[in-house]
Order: C-alpha cells, then sequence, then structure tokens
C-alpha cells in the first residue's frame, strides 16, 4: 500500500487497498504492507550468518536483538548490513491496531539504502522477515515480501507483524522473559543494483548494454550470440574496411562485440540500431525477438559469404527436418526436407520442453472433410507430421508464451509452468540416431517479466556451461545461482515470492555437449583483425575528441576569418556579402589574447609566421560593411573581454602579403588609411575589386592614380574618374584631385571604398544621360558628359547596373 511520506518515524493510519506488496503470511495476522521510515536508534545487537565477507553478496541473513521490547515506544534501525553493495537494516516500531486502536502490534520493515541522496537507485529484493523462536526453529514467526526499492519506498514489511502481547506472551516463546528482548531476522536475496555505482567488470568479469528505452529485448539477445564464442570470432572476421560505418550492420555488430569483450564499462548500442536504419521511436518499442535473431544472423550470412568463414551460420545453427504426409491406404507418401534455425514450441497445457517435443513431433490425422488430395489417387485419409533428421550445434528453443486469443481478440501471454533441464536429450526425437549423442546443455536463458502489452526482458548465461550463471540485465551484470537462472523462470504459481507469476522463460539456447569445446572456443586479442582494431581505436579516438570539445564547448568561442580573396570574388556594392563568402572558422579559448591569434590564421592560410594582419570587420552608422584597424590597446584584451563589448558576430578580415610579397606592406597608423580600390568596366558593366593600398592622409589624391592604372590595367595617360563609394546605391565624386586625401574623402577612415574608371571614348563606351536615356557617345557629346552632375550619374546608375 502507498502511503504519501510524512515525517520520518511518524505513525501513519492505513488509506484503503492500493497496490499491495507480494508477501505470504504464516498465520492469520492482517498482511496489510506499508512503507514506514524510521530514523531513531537503540541499544541493538546484529550477527551475520555465513562466511562470505563481500559487500557485492547477492544475500545475506543477519538479526536484531530488541532490549527492554515491552517498553518500546519509537522505531528502531538496526545496524546496516552489505548486500550488492548497499546497506540493508531492520525497522521496527510499534503500531496500533486498524481494528482497534487500544492494541499495539509490531511493525517490521526491511530498509534499503535510506541514508542515500540519490534518486535513480532501484533495486529489486525478495526476503523473509522472522520474528525468532527462543527454543524451536520450527516455530520461528515468517513472512515474505518481494519488492522493487527505491528512494521513494526505500523500505517495506509489515505495519502489524504480530500484536505485541501474543509477542510477549511467555507461552509463545519469543520473547526471553529475563531480558525482555526479542530477536528479529532477515533473510534478503536481491538482484544487481541499478542506478548506483556497479562494477559489473569487477564483479563478474563481464559488462553490459545499455537501455535506449526498451531495447532490453535486442541487448538479452545480443549477450546470446556474443557468448557463442565460434559466432563471435567469425563476425569479427567479415570484410568491412570498406563499409560505411553509420549503415553496415555487420560492422556495427563488430563494434558492439569488441567492446562487449574489451570495456569496462557497459556498452552503447546505438550504432548498431542506427544501423538498421531505426529512428529514436523505434528505440522505445518492443520488437519480436525471434524475427530480430533471424533478420541479424541472415545479415552476418550475407556477409560471409565469399569469404574465409562462409558457412559458419548453418554450421552452428542449422538442424534439418522432414515434413511429410502420408496416405494410410495407399502406397503414396509425400515428403520434404527443411532446414530450420530454430524451434517453436508449445507451452499452454504442456508441463515440460519433452512433452512439447513429442507435440512437436506428433501425426496429425487427415481425414473426413479434411482428407489429402494424393493426385492420381484422389482424396486419401493421411498422416502428417515432421521427424527430425539433425539437430544443430546450437539449439535455439523458442517458447510459445505469446499467443493469439480469439475470445478475446488480441494476443495474450501464457504463464504457465512449464519445466526445462539443465540436460537435455533429445535422440528419442530423432528420425535415426546421430553418430553422437544429442545430448545438450543450457546455455542461456532468455526471460521475460509483464504481459503482451510489454514488460522487460533479461538474460541468464552459463558461459563456460560450468554451472557457474550470471544475470544479463541491461548495463548491469551479476553472479547468480542456477535455481535463479532455471527454476525460478519455470512460470506458473509458486510459494515461493521470488517466483512471480508474470516472469518465466521465452526463449532457451542449448549447446551439444560434442560440440562444446568448438562453440565455446576461446577469443582471444589475435583472433580480431589488425585493421578492424585499427579502425576502432580511430572511431574512439576522434567520438573523445568531439566529446571533449562539447564538454569544453563553454570555454570557447568561435572566431570568423575572412581572407582578401572574398573581395575580389564580390562584383557588387560593400566588401563582400558576409553571408554566403567563404568564411573559416575557429574555435579559440576565451581567455585567448587576440595578440596570440595571428599566428593561428598563418598556420591555417599557410604563410609565413607573423605575416597575416588582421582587421575587423565592423557595420557603419549608414549600415555599411568596413574593416578597421585592430590597435594594440585591442590586441592586449582577451576574446571574452572583446566578444562582451561586442553585440553581433565577430568576423576578422586577413591580410597578408599580396602577389609576389613576401611581407606585409607598411602600416603607420598615424598617419595611413587602408584604402580599397574598385574598378568599374563600362563595357562590361561589372565592378571588380583590385586589392588595396595604405595612403597618406596628407598626400593629394592624385598620387593614387598611377596604383589605380596599375590595378586595373589601364595606360599611364589614362583619364580616370574617381568616386567614393559611401553606401549601396549612393557613390560622391572625388573632383578634386589635388586635394589631400583627408579633405577629399567625407570621413576618411580605414576601409574607405574609391571607385574608379577610365574616361577615354574607347573605355566609357555607354552611359547614363541626365534624362536616363542611353545613347552612343560621340565626340560632339564629349564635353558634356565631362560635367560633375552627369559623370556622377552616369556611375551610379552603372554601379546599380553592375550589383
Amino acid at each position: 500500500m502507498k502511503i504519501n511520506a510524512e515525517n520520518a518515524g511518524a505513525k501513519r493510519p492505513t488509506t484503503g487497498d492500493g497496490d499491495r506488496a507480494e508477501a505470504m503470511d504464516t498465520s492469520d495476522q492482517d498482511m496489510t504492507l506499508q512503507r514506514i521510515n524510521g530514523d531513531q536508534h537503540v541499544d541493538t545487537k546484529m550477527e551475520e550468518d555465513g562466511s562470505d565477507d563481500d559487500d557485492s553478496r547477492a544475500e545475506a541473513t543477519f538479526r536484531f536483538t530488541i532490549s527492554k521490547f515491552s517498553q518500546m515506544r519509537e522505531s528502531t534501525l538496526s545496524p546496516p548490513c552489505m548486500v550488492r553493495n548497499l546497506p540493508w537494516k531492520i525497522l521496527a516500531m510499534p503500531r496500533p491496531s486498524n481494528s482497534d486502536p487500544s492494541v499495539k502490534c509490531l511493525g517490521f520493515f526491511l530498509q534499503c539504502n535510506a541514508e542515500s541522496d540519490s534518486t535513480t537507485w532501484t533495486c529489486s529484493a525478495s526476503a523473509e522477515l522472522r520474528l525468532l523462536h527462543r527454543l524451536d526453529p520450527e516455530k520461528h514467526y515468517v513472512k515474505k515480501i518481494h519488492h522493487v526499492f527505491f528512494h521513494k519506498e526505500n523500505d517495506w514489511g509489515f505495519a502489524h507483524f504480530k500484536t505485541m502481547k501474543e509477542i510477549v506472551e511467555a507461552s509463545n516463546g519469543f520473547c526471553d522473559p529475563v531480558k525482555d528482548s526479542i530477536t528479529l531476522e532477515v533473510w534478503v536475496n536481491a538482484d544487481a543494483p541499478h542506478g548506483v555505482q556497479w562494477d559489473s567488470k569487477r564483479h563478474t568479469g563481464y559488462v553490459g548494454l545499455k537501455n535506449q528505452g526498451a531495447t532490453c529485448y535486442m541487448n538479452s539477445l545480443l549477450q546470446t550470440l556474443f557468448f557463442t564464442n565460434k559466432l563471435r570470432k567469425a563476425v569479427y572476421k567479415m570484410p568491412t574496411d570498406c563499409d560505411d560505418m553509420t549503415k553496415s550492420v555487420p560492422l556495427a555488430l563488430q563494434r558492439v562485440f569488441y567492446e562487449l569483450q574489451n570495456s569496462e564499462k557497459p556498452v552503447g548500442t546505438k550504432k548498431l540500431t542506427k544501423s538498421f536504419g531505426w529512428e529514436t521511436l523505434d528505440t522505445f518499442m518492443q520488437h519480436d525477438v525471434q524475427e530480430l535473431c533471424r533478420v541479424l544472423l541472415d545479415n552476418i550470412e550475407s556477409k560471409m559469404k565469399g569469404t574465409v568463414v562462409e558457412g559458419t551460420i548453418p554450421t552452428l545453427f542449422e538442424g534439418k527436418m522432414i515434413s511429410y504426409v502420408k496416405c494410410k491406404h495407399v502406397n503414396y507418401v509425400s515428403s520434404r526436407t527443411e532446414p530450420f534455425y530454430d524451434v517453436q514450441l508449445n507451452v499452454k497445457d504442456k508441463k515440460n520442453i519433452y512433452e512439447s517435443f513429442k507435440d512437436y513431433v506428433s501425426v496429425e490425422t487427415l481425414d473426413g472433410d479434411n482428407k489429402y488430395d494424393a493426385g492420381d489417387y484422389g482424396l486419401q485419409e493421411a498422416e502428417k507430421g515432421v521427424k527430425f533428421v539433425s539437430f544443430p550445434p546450437v539449439l535455439h528453443l523458442h517458447l510459445m508464451r505469446f499467443q493469439y486469443d480469439p475470445i478475446s481478440d488480441c494476443n495474450v501471454k501464457i504463464n504457465d509452468r512449464f519445466e526445462f533441464p539443465e540436460h537435455l536429450e533429445l535422440d528419442d526425437f530423432l528420425e535415426q540416431k546421430e553418430s553422437t549423442p544429442a545430448h545438450y546443455t543450457l546455455h542461456a536463458v532468455l526471460v521475460h517479466s509483464g504481459d503482451n502489452h510489454g514488460g522487460h526482458y533479461v538474460v541468464f548465461i552459463n558461459p563456460r556451461v560450468d554451472g557457474k550463471w550470471c544475470k544479463f540485465d541491461d548495463d548491469v551484470v551479476s553472479r547468480c545461482t542456477k535455481k535463479d537462472a532455471i527454476d525460478n523462470n519455470f512460470g506458473g504459481d509458486s510459494d515461493d515470492v521470488a517466483s512471480r507469476t508474470c516472469t518465466n522463460a521465452y526463449m532457451l539456447v542449448y549447446i551439444r555437449d560434442s560440440d562444446k569445446d568448438d562453440v565455446l572456443q576461446a577469443v582471444e586479442a589475435a583472433d580480431i583483425p589488425e585493421s578492424l582494431v585499427a579502425r576502432l581505436m580511430d572511431e574512439k579516438r576522434l567520438e573523445a575528441i568531439r566529446k571533449r570539445e562539447r564538454q569544453e564547448a563553454h570555454l570557447y568561442m568561435t572566431l570568423n576569418v575572412v581572407s582578401e580573396e572574398e573581395f575580389y570574388r564580390h562584383q557588387h556594392f560593400d566588401l563582400c556579402n558576409i553571408e554566403k563568402a567563404e568564411v573559416k572558422q575557429f574555435q579559440v579559448k576565451k581567455n585567448t589574447f587576440l595578440r596570440d591569434f595571428p599566428e593561428t590564421v598563418c598556420r591555417a592560410f599557410k604563410c609565413s609566421s607573423g605575416q597575416a594582419r588582421l582587421w575587423l570587420f565592423h557595420i557603419r552608422s549608414n549600415n555599411t560593411i568596413r574593416v578597421k584597424h585592430v590597435d594594440s590597446a585591442m590586441l592586449d584584451k582577451t576574446l571574452r573581454d572583446i566578444a562582451e563589448a561586442s553585440d553581433q558576430n565577430i568576423f576578422f578580415l586577413a591580410e597578408m602579403p599580396c602577389g609576389t610579397a613576401t611581407a606585409l606592406q607598411q602600416y603607420d597608423p598615424d598617419s595611413d588609411v587602408l584604402v580599397l580600390f574598385k574598378y568599374y568596366d563600362p563595357k562590361g558593366r561589372c565592378l571588380t575589386y583590385v586589392g588595396h593600398v595604405f595612403a597618406k592622409l596628407k598626400e593629394p589624391l592624385s598620387h593614387l592614380f598611377p596604383e589605380m592604372r596599375r590595378r586595373a590595367g589601364l595606360p599611364a595617360d589614362a583619364e580616370l574618374l574617381v568616386h567614393e563609394e559611401v553606401c549601396p546605391g549612393s557613390v560622391n565624386v572625388l573632383a578634386d584631385h589635388d586635394k589631400a586625401l583627408e579633405a577629399a574623402l567625407d570621413s576618411p577612415d580605414d576601409g574607405d571604398i574609391l571607385v574608379f574608371q577610365s574616361t577615354c571614348r574607347r573605355d566609357l563606351g555607354w552611359v547614363w544621360t541626365t534624362s536616363t536615356s542611353r545613347r552612343r557617345v560621340g565626340p560632339r557629346h564629349s564635353q558634356r558628359r565631362q560635367s560633375r552632375s552627369t559623370t556622377d550619374r552616369s556611375l551610379r546608375h552603372r554601379c546599380l547596373s553592375a550589383g
């Protein structure tokens, strides 16, 4: 019964029937179960049975003696007993009876990991809560529980275990009349916990598989195939060097097997499911295990064709059977030999595996309306059935727990008890006995808990078929007993609380005794091709780098660098289109000083050390993009400081030596200004970037003309029209060529753009007149087109046309 948590140690009444833990009482006492939390200690004594001091053990028995029992008024806790690396305690407290509050009862609970701050842990356990008789062990008072402990339900037991009057009654033998003491005992058997530190590799030598959401069924199958050692060795030898790492199922299976063999931690399966073509949603849906097994084996078998491991799958898993129909009254027999990779056995109304095999080979009589059409013999009474010709070294048996129910019109799960042995003899089911006995030993038991709508899958595996079993529950692997692996998974009703009705085996794997050494041959590191190991190691290294980058992403920022090549490609207004430009991005630590960044740029652009100068892109007040000088003050700032002072992404222009030059041009920020040239070609009506210069502010504009002509390939005496590009669609004519640059430009600054063109007739071509009509320019019009207003408009319209 679930009760809302209150203050620790508080007495809380029951509130209804609710969910009830599985329990068995040996008397007629009230069996209501509650969660109770106790936090007060008294003088205690604890004894542990057994010599196993390993804290990871699966089970333990411990005792707790309470002195002055008749005077107990508050809850009390025993010292901890470690099982599965978790602390377990006995919690006892006085409780009023539901029927009569004046009657006091003993509340007896088992508490697990109550002091942990974690909210993600779970641990499934079965326990016996015992009130010990002082003289006769046969008279111990015992109740049983099964519960999944977690942080909100970290104790479980009985609020009214037994009345205190009955306990202290001397004739009942539970309370020591001299010491006024009783002894409580708990036997607990726990599964390995989830959500806490559990080192599967250390405890068992094996690791588990991570669950992606609902992939426990796949994990169970993969572990089964992995421990089929001959198959694992063949999988490693499949040629996958040229396979796509995201789409190849064989490569993904190699990866999973390799990591299961070598990893210290649980292994992921996302790359495998991705190779299946599954989306995220598929990993949260349970698929048919038998179908998945067949698809995997078919895929592997296809990949092995034409290789040194061709035929491994049929050699391991293929048996043969004959399907026949034999007429009773005429000499006519129809038969067909068929291979099989698994056998599906009926569970309903069958006690054990031998009864199911007898049912499988039983003869069906075809008579009445169901007579057999024997061709020339017509309809005949006949017998129909199958006979096993041979059984494979590895025998997969699928127990048909899920069947269609016509009454409810849906699939239902059959939880009937169905026994299967550790050692299986199948000679009686062969048409003719083989040269070696068909004797098998159980290797794996795949178990389902739940119903036809869903549930949980685990697998118990006996890796070396030596009786030492392990339980593989997704990412947790633990040692277990043969009873846990076999007897507890028969299904059906049982007095043992641990044997839950809905938990039972649905697939069995047997290995033929005569083939045991071959099937379970050792798989060493040398059996894995070096090329496969190298590829997987490279993947791991790259994944580690990407993971580290993700973890350290908050320490880095992105710097965008554009080379001058982008200006040459851009034939429009402004310097370039940042959104479409080829930008080289750098991930740089935020605490890096900008002064150290140019060396990184040099290496990226493969230029000599110290031969890259940075210019910062910025947006002017008229929304044009220009570059500005990075001064020494900015160079001494960290990238974090620069980014915090900016409200936009940081873009730099990387200036490097031009053409055949081996060094950067000299630049004095006090007397020089960076000027960018664009040449307008009237014939092609295009605007082209032709480079930059560092001009002296005090020198006249005309001093730049020789360099302009050289950049554009114009004659040395060509007349030039020069404009300053102010913003897209707007240019200012620079008519007075003798003015100093600082006076000629509107507001001289680094990154100003000068647009020029030739005024020669052969170069001018088409012009726009003041009336905006296009005319061919002749000699008589040459004087008029030199006027400032016409020329300004001519260039402006041509630039718009070029843009």
